[in-house]
């Protein structure tokens, strides 16, 4: 058990509650998703009970965590500060580079940042992705988004909203880059 003393059940307690709210996952389905009763997981959280390596171990998966952050005390509120520079991204074919916005502890939400080169797109094929609510916010220049059979034209501030389930895609019809926000609640698998 990881119990050195009631203070380090309580903190270890703490963090995992303070995580689980964090991730909007309600104490229920974290002791379900973790193997264990909810009864238990509330024992845990409010110190009154050890929990072993293993159901630490499956606690800490769920909540997008490894075991240190939960015993050392390494977990933050949020990810912290994430750089330009250090975004994961992907150069695609067709004059798109997309950086991902969002990673754990962050579950319920999924942002993309692209620039688009002049004439740049998210390919010549539209595209579909799980069955989520995705909103397309161009930040800067002009962008063409097709949704479906439908064309619309943003300029800067403007957004529109879709179902991810319905094919679309993303040009650039400016002379300039273009640069455009993706936000998807929640994420998609594919």
């Amino acid at each position: 058990m990881v119990q050195r003393t009631s203070a380090d059940a309580v903190e270890i307690g703490v963090r995992i509650r303070s995580a689980r709210h964090l991730r909007g996952i309600s104490l229920r389905q974290l002791a379900l998703d973790a193997g264990v009763s909810p009864g238990f997981m509330s024992h845990v959280e409010n110190g009154r009970s050890g929990i072993s390596i293993s159901t630490l171990r499956n606690v800490a998966k769920v909540l997008g965590m490894t075991i240190a952050e939960l015993v050392d005390g390494e977990h933050r509120h949020g990810r912290g500060v994430l750089r330009k520079n250090e975004r994961p991204r992907v150069e695609a074919q067709g004059g798109l580079t997309k950086s991902l916005l969002t990673t754990t502890p962050l579950r319920n939400l999924e942002v993309y940042a692209g620039v688009f080169e002049p004439g740049g797109s998210t390919g010549d094929q539209l595209y579909s992705h799980g069955h989520a609510q995705e909103m397309v916010i161009c930040i800067e220049g002009t962008v063409e988004v097709t949704v479906a059979d439908e064309v619309q034209v943003l300029a800067s501030g403007d957004l529109i909203d879709l179902h991810t389930s319905v094919p679309h895609g993303v040009r650039n019809i400016g002379d300039g880059t273009a640069e455009v926000l993706w936000i998807i609640s929640p994420p998609t698998p594919d």
